[in-house]
């Protein structure tokens, strides 16, 4: 392993059976394989995969490939590092009710976007729950990865059931509340919920 941050112990477990796959089927798993294999949502594994390659251990051998997740020890010289002026598209994010984020092997181009220095990934909205914040159906979002945000931010949010949706931060006197940015739709509370960024950009195709 190249990297000299601390794995968790499922992150472990995650890499363990992408290499025994690998070798037994000469070719990686799909991340709907993977959650299979540990019985869990596949959303849970979308997180997993992000932060290995996040730290370094895991790299996906091209652009466009379902099963081209690779362990950087084993790509060699064959791994194929992203382009510096890329950011990835991890996936669909909710904007109406909570829906998982799902899997979508794409690259976007966005260097005059994507802040030199800062964690960046997209992900594809779907639903209608921002639209008096201009984010509509089928926009893409920039993200910042980050775990904590402030009252009012605009935050991709796990929730207890381990879905994912896209909404404005409250933290409140005993709750958290998600607060939709359309009138017609009611707000989601929660105890507690996982923070996975922070967003910092739309882009949308005419």
């Amino acid at each position: 392993m190249t990297s000299t941050t601390p794995l968790t112990r499922r992150q472990r477990d995650i890499l363990d059976f992408l290499r025994a796959y690998t070798e037994e089927h000469n070719l990686s798993p799909t991340l709907e394989e993977i959650a299979q294999h540990f019985e869990v949502n596949k959303v849970t594994i979308f997180g997993h995969v992000a932060e290995l390659e996040r730290k370094g251990v895991l790299t996906r051998a091209a652009r466009g490939v379902s099963r081209g997740l690779r362990l950087v020890e084993q790509a060699d010289e064959q791994s194929m590092p992203a382009p510096p002026a890329t950011v990835p598209i991890l996936g669909i994010i909710a904007a109406g009710a909570p829906i998982e984020a799902l899997e979508a092997p794409e690259e976007l181009f966005l260097s005059d976007l994507a802040p030199d220095g800062r964690d960046v990934y997209a992900l594809r909205v779907r639903g209608h729950s921002m639209i008096e914040d201009a984010i509509c159906d089928g926009d893409l979002v920039l993200v910042e990865r980050r775990e904590t945000a402030r009252n009012g931010e605009t935050v991709v949010a796990i929730l207890g059931n381990e879905e994912a949706t896209l909404k404005r931060y409250y933290r409140e006197a005993n709750r958290i509340r998600l607060q939709p940015a359309n009138s017609d739709m009611d707000p989601i509370y929660a105890d507690e919920v996982t923070i996975r960024g922070v967003l910092i950009g739309v882009v949308r195709q005419i």
